[in-house]
């Protein structure tokens, strides 16, 4: 017996839709990369899962961006709105103005300049003379600067030369209070400890005297 025809709608068990999907997803690449090899055709296949994930084959002789190419010109379509397009031409006038200027910095280190005009080759000296005259005035910027530094690093390092000086002086103005004070305390202890006072007699105060 065949099997029954299956009806074509959305199933609405999302486990069974999920598995169906899967399975569904797996057969069809796999149709896509038969009919690439069998018939040598170019195939690129994008599917969304309702989830948002996204799967998807190409043929490995193309790529997805050059199959979009070729229906843009065969079906006569737009694919790219207006926005892309100006996008597309901004990006192309950058890279014209990209070329030029590599040009023009070729001509300014003298290379490919045989077949400049009198006139275009004026118009490079003088964009060097600018560019040199502007190179000077930032040397003399940057040396001006260094001065600067250097003057203020200097009134820095004398300042605290000062500043070191007077701490080493009021710390020996310091020492010698206290040893001024140690001193005079010391002798005050002395003279407490000794209150009388002795006059030294000679043993025979009449020797002299005698003789």
């Amino acid at each position: 017996m065949g099997r029954g025809k299956i009806e074509i709608k959305r199933i609405e068990n999302a486990s069974n839709r999920q598995v169906t999907y899967s399975k569904r997803k797996n057969g069809i690449i796999k149709k896509a990369r038969e009919i690439t090899v069998l018939c040598d055709a170019q195939v690129s296949l994008v599917i969304f899962a309702s989830s948002g994930r996204m799967h998807e084959y190409c043929s490995p002789s193309t790529t997805v961006v050059d199959l979009l190419d070729k229906y843009h010109k065969q079906s006569g379509k737009r694919l790219w709105d207006a926005k892309h397009e100006n996008l597309s031409k901004e990006i192309d006038r950058v890279k014209k103005e990209n070329d030029s200027m590599q040009i023009e910095l070729r001509h300014l280190k003298g290379e490919d300049i045989s077949s400049l005009h009198h006139t275009e080759l004026m118009a490079i000296e003088e964009a060097l003379d600018a560019g040199l005259a502007a190179v000077r005035k930032k040397q003399m910027e940057y040396h001006s600067m260094l001065e600067q530094n250097e003057k203020m690093l200097d009134e820095e390092f004398k300042h605290l030369q000062f500043v070191l000086q007077q701490q080493e002086m009021a710390m020996g103005e310091n020492a010698m209070e206290m040893e001024n004070a140690y001193h005079q305390q010391r002798m005050r202890d002395y003279n407490f400890q000794v209150p009388f006072a002795f006059r030294v007699q000679p043993i025979q105060p009449n020797l002299q005297e005698r003789m």
